[in-house]
């Protein structure tokens, strides 16, 4: 064990060099993953349209919110890549750097002379991470591509909703934020690939596949039973009872019964263990069918108590509930305060703010929100500077034109 004199150790993604040249969504939040464990992340925009993010969402006092978390753990510069000198430089960076991470359409940074050839060129040890709505190849790799877009054709659109109404899409970047937990995972995959040969590789990330890897089974139902996910709304087909129930003081509660012991223990604490004896309640899909008359049981047992009082009955019975949220319950439940799931952080225009903090918790080498995201372009003298840059030099790509 290392001696208290010799200070807490790296954190584990330390020396990590990272060129971040994405923008919404999916491609800058998984750059954000790696910074939050010590990697040192370079935000590069260009330098007269920067990042989206920036703009995107609710801003306080002009400033915007949504950037701050996003940027959180980035150094920021800015860099016209389609300008002779910004392409030049590009290459200086990724000359020392071990990941790039981009989402241009295919064919852009190619179009740059930026593509894969160069930057292999320039550093063999380079791991180009390629974040885009459709992938590289196929019919659909040129068509712009958004989270939204994934949301509609993986299937889970279709999934989401009511029996009867529409295809519902969630009012938040869900298959952004999947997709960049996918693509931290897969650079991290690469450079463990690199360790074993010395050398980096392109990594083709396409937005449309993560969510449909967390839809679970649903191509294997489908080839071999031809079976198609219908819409049901808070239901399962896979276990039941399963739904959200209205409290007697207006407030809602989520109930699941994935295991069998679960459901019986629920049975008895509503008051009807007689259900429990019927043969098709002995497994998750026998109760799905029965779901009206568990949901009627429990459903009505919850509307005459109070959430307070529901919450407590479920837990003496060691039944799984939980209650429904929105943001404000959030900042203030216990267990999140506990693990500090929503942290304060300084930030230099704000003041105190707070975010979520860092994906997991790390016994040995924790990581943690060194800094919020920074104005646009802070950092371009800076780096360039310890790229070896002049100042003359600095000079004389701004007033070309690609700083």
């Amino acid at each position: 064990m290392p001696s208290p004199a010799a200070g807490p150790p790296a954190p584990p993604l330390h020396g990590l060099r990272v060129l971040d040249l994405a923008t919404l969504f999916a491609g800058p939040l998984a750059a954000t993953l790696l910074g939050d464990f010590g990697a040192e992340v370079v935000k590069v925009e260009h330098p007269r349209r920067p990042d989206p993010s920036r703009g995107h969402g609710p801003a306080k006092d002009g400033i915007g919110l949504w950037w701050k978390l996003l940027g959180r753990n980035k150094r920021t510069i800015t860099l016209d890549l389609s300008a002779p000198g910004g392409r030049d430089t590009l290459l200086r960076l990724a000359a020392d750097a071990d990941v790039i991470i981009e989402n241009f359409r295919p064919g852009t940074l190619e179009k740059w002379g930026l593509g894969w050839e160069e930057l292999h060129r320039a550093n063999p040890r380079l791991v180009l991470t390629r974040v885009t709505g459709f992938g590289q190849s196929g019919p659909y790799s040129h068509r712009p591509g958004f989270g939204t877009l994934a949301e509609a054709m993986s299937g889970f659109a279709a999934a989401t909703g009511e029996p009867d109404g529409p295809p519902t899409l969630p009012p938040f970047g869900l298959a952004d934020s999947i997709a960049a937990l996918a693509t931290s995972y897969a650079v991290l995959t690469a450079l463990a690939a690199r360790t074993a040969t010395g050398r980096g590789q392109v990594v083709d990330m396409a937005i449309i596949e993560p969510i449909l890897t967390v839809l679970g089974p649903q191509p294997l139902w489908y080839d071999q039973l031809g079976y198609v996910q219908p819409r049901l709304g808070n239901r399962s087909r896979n276990n039941a009872p399963r739904n959200t129930y209205r409290t007697a003081d207006d407030c809602w509660v989520a109930v699941s019964t994935s295991a069998q012991s679960v459901a019986e223990r629920v049975m008895r604490l509503v008051g009807r263990p007689g259900l429990i004896d019927e043969p098709w309640f002995a497994t998750g899909c026998g109760r799905a069918e029965h779901a009206d008359e568990l949901d009627e049981a429990v459903g009505a047992w919850i509307a005459r108590r109070p959430r307070s009082e529901v919450l407590a009955a479920f837990e003496k019975a060691e039944a799984a509930i939980a209650p429904v949220y929105d943001i404000r319950d959030v900042m203030d439940d216990p267990q999140y305060r506990a693990l500090d799931s929503v942290t304060e952080v300084e930030d230099p225009e704000l003041g105190t703010i707070r975010m979520q903090n860092v994906l997991f918790r790390l016994s040995e080498t924790p990581g943690a929100i060194r800094w919020t995201g920074r104005p646009h372009g802070a950092d371009t003298d800076a780096v360039l500077t310890e790229l070896g840059l002049t100042a003359d030099d600095i000079s004389a790509l701004r007033t070309q034109g690609a700083l």
